[in-house]
């Protein structure tokens, strides 16, 4: 198993940047793939980017292409995701999540872990 802590959330306006991260626990982070969501009230958890195990292989809603940036650092059983030209539509929970499959995926259905969430705030 492996826990998922997420930090880096915050209040920021239109255009500014936050970097999230991920901490996972253990030692067997790089077995999974790994995800960045995000959910506002009343809708459904939406995929945002997506990582292979080795860092290889990443994916990314249209909606964030060129703007945000999935990385990982296996050496520190940690995440990121660097966000940038923020704007207020970006406002949300944003959670990371683990998958144990063999390939990385952007369907929220296939991730086994999650983190508890982190706030993102965009003022217009």
């Amino acid at each position: 198993q492996v826990q998922l802590v997420e930090s880096g959330g915050g209040l920021v306006q239109a255009g500014g940047s936050l970097r999230l991260s991920c901490a996972a626990s253990g030692r067997t982070f790089n077995r999974y793939n790994m995800g960045w969501f995000r959910q506002t009230p009343g809708k459904e958890r939406e995929f945002v980017a997506a990582i292979s195990r080795s860092g290889g292989t990443t994916y990314y809603a249209d909606s964030v292409k060129g703007r945000f940036t999935i990385s990982r650092d296996n050496a520190k059983n940690t995440a990121y995701l660097q966000m940038n030209s923020l704007k207020p539509e970006d406002t949300a929970v944003y959670y990371c999540g683990g998958s144990s499959g063999f390939d990385v995926t952007i369907s929220v259905h296939l991730y086994n872990y999650w983190g508890q969430g982190t706030q993102v705030t965009v003022s217009s």
